[in-house]
């Protein structure tokens, strides 16, 4: 019987902690009187544009902070607000070899992201995000740009949701 009341009360406390809005097993740390965010489109200003990177970009941060957070996601003015662009979108050689060619190419994805959090502004931020994936010289970008885009789109929607709403 005592073992029993010893899990209901960590439950209990589990429970409450995860509920409250202050903290989730994510990591999340959201005020508790956040109820909403609004999340933008983000448009592709980049000098070379990938058709489909602005809304895979777009709906892979909606995503993240829906199944992340108990927040719900409004058109505009939530509770917590992010906006901003995609602003570079380039390939390069690297890994240069002595014959002068590159072993390997390097996709850059450059995202500039405003977050707006109207319970405290001591966490709103402006910044931009820079990943990168490296791929075999001799494939064709047609042919792994997709599986590049999933990759760097991950990193960089973890890199602002960390920013945005954990503080560790």
């Amino acid at each position: 019987m005592k073992r029993l009341i010893i899990i209901f009360t960590i439950l209990t406390a589990l429970f409450y902690i995860s509920g409250c809005g202050i903290y989730s097993f994510t990591g999340a740390s959201i005020p508790a009187e956040a109820k909403t965010i609004s999340i933008q489109h983000f448009p592709n200003n980049a000098s070379m544009v990938e058709p489909t990177l602005s809304q895979s970009f777009t709906d892979a941060l909606r995503d993240k902070f829906v199944s992340q957070t108990n927040l719900i996601l409004i058109q505009k003015g939530g509770d917590l607000m992010i906006d901003g662009s995609i602003v570079a979108y380039t390939v390069k050689p690297v890994a240069i070899q002595s014959d002068q060619t590159a072993a390997l190419n390097r996709l850059t994805i450059t995202i500039n992201v405003r977050f707006t959090n109207i319970y405290d502004e001591d966490k709103d931020f402006e910044t931009s995000f820079t990943r990168y994936e490296d791929y075999p010289s001799n494939q064709d970008l047609a042919i792994v740009q997709q599986n590049l885009i999933d990759l760097i789109n991950e990193m960089l929607v973890d890199d602002i949701f960390n920013k945005a709403v954990v503080n560790w």
